[in-house]
């Protein structure tokens, strides 16, 4: 049965005058030119997703679709680009002018605000405590810290262990963190690396120690319920004014 038989009418044939139109030519995007950044950024994808003992130079260039050998041309080899992915950490970072009034304050806004920089990305945390901020880019940083110290009147020998010590404290608080992390996503059977259930880490730690018996371990029991708590952030707080308060005991004759 013809078209038109159907009630369709059939199309018409091309006119003479029409003029046979080539097939379009099917377009590939330009790729976006490899770069330094582009491979940091990379890098930082595939950190978020395996963690840093599957960081690798041949999955970087997988993720961006390379050779590997391409990579070489930006970055040298893993440990600079880790080195490269540290220092990406600082992009818009600040540290206020010192104000001796006020430097407990600025330094609790710089241990948080590092802490949740951190946070940011998987393993961060290490690849931070196998790197020192002595570079060219980094040691404006270094600075800017050491003046809140030394503005506020601490002692020379104690300013210049200041910020080591608090950095050491960030990084290490975080790393304990990430592990967390790590154990909860094993545990779950699952990729995911959602932030562990601290609530119910805390009560089965309390409650452990809490039935210990007594005339063994008399202070375990009584500090139980104070011990663990269910919130990191909390935690860090606590930690890092331990450490102020331990900074502002070295003042000269001022008060902390």
């Amino acid at each position: 049965m013809s078209d038109a038989a159907a009630g369709t009418p059939e199309s018409p044939p091309p006119s003479p005058w029409e003029r046979e139109r080539p097939v379009r030519a099917r377009v590939t995007p330009a790729r976006e030119p490899l770069s330094r950044e582009r491979i940091v950024e990379a890098a930082f994808v595939v950190l978020d997703r395996a963690g840093l003992d599957k960081l690798s130079m041949r999955q970087v260039a997988a993720e961006l679709e390379v050779a590997v050998s391409a990579l070489y041309a930006y970055v040298r080899s893993k440990d600079d680009l880790l080195e490269l992915m540290y220092t990406r950490l600082f992009a818009g970072f600040t540290l206020p002018e010192p104000d001796p009034d006020r430097w407990q304050e600025q330094v609790r806004d710089y241990a948080r605000s590092w802490r949740w920089r951190l946070l940011s990305h998987r393993d961060m945390a290490r690849i931070s405590m196998a790197h020192v901020p002595f570079t060219a880019e980094l040691l404006p940083y270094v600075e800017a810290l050491l003046a809140i110290f030394r503005t506020a009147g601490l002692p020379d020998r104690i300013a210049a262990e200041a910020g080591d010590l608090i950095s050491t404290y960030i990084d290490g608080f975080v790393l304990e963190e990430g592990m967390w992390q790590d154990r909860a996503a094993e545990q779950s059977g699952g990729g995911s690396l959602a932030r562990p259930d601290w609530r119910e880490m805390a009560d089965e730690m309390q409650n452990y120690f809490a039935s210990l018996p007594e005339g063994d371990f008399p202070h375990l029991r009584a500090l139980s319920g104070v011990m663990v708590t269910d919130s990191s952030d909390e935690r860090f707080d606590i930690g890092l004014e331990i450490i102020l308060r331990g900074l502002a005991s070295y003042l000269p004759d001022r008060e902390a």
